[in-house]
């Protein structure tokens, strides 16, 4: 279902948004937004934060930088065996393993 939606997205980016012109508010355009999010976080999801988006697009926001935010793993996948957490590849000292003659 994602890439029809894709597609969807890069036909506007090459028809009509080059009519319009830049008048998007937000970096990266909300366009592009919708294309990084669809396929980031799949259709469902990726569909509504760039609903969200667009509605934030308008005179009175103030703009600015607006990235896709990250992919969240679910808490179940954190819990696999064989799974270490980040902490775990520390020294005892705080300081990464892979740095013992610095």
């Amino acid at each position: 279902m994602k890439y029809p939606l894709l597609l969807l997205i890069k036909l506007y980016q090459w028809t009509i948004s080059p009519l319009l012109g830049p008048v998007c508010r937000y970096y990266p355009s909300c366009s592009h937004y919708g294309y990084g999010a669809i396929d980031r976080h799949g259709a469902v999801k990726g569909t509504a934060l760039t609903a969200w988006r667009i509605l934030r697009c308008n005179p009175w926001s103030p703009g600015g930088v607006d990235h896709v935010p990250p992919r969240k793993r679910p808490v179940w996948h954190q819990r696999l065996p064989g799974r270490r957490r980040a902490a775990s590849h520390a020294s005892p000292g705080g300081a990464p393993n892979n740095a013992q003659g610095a």
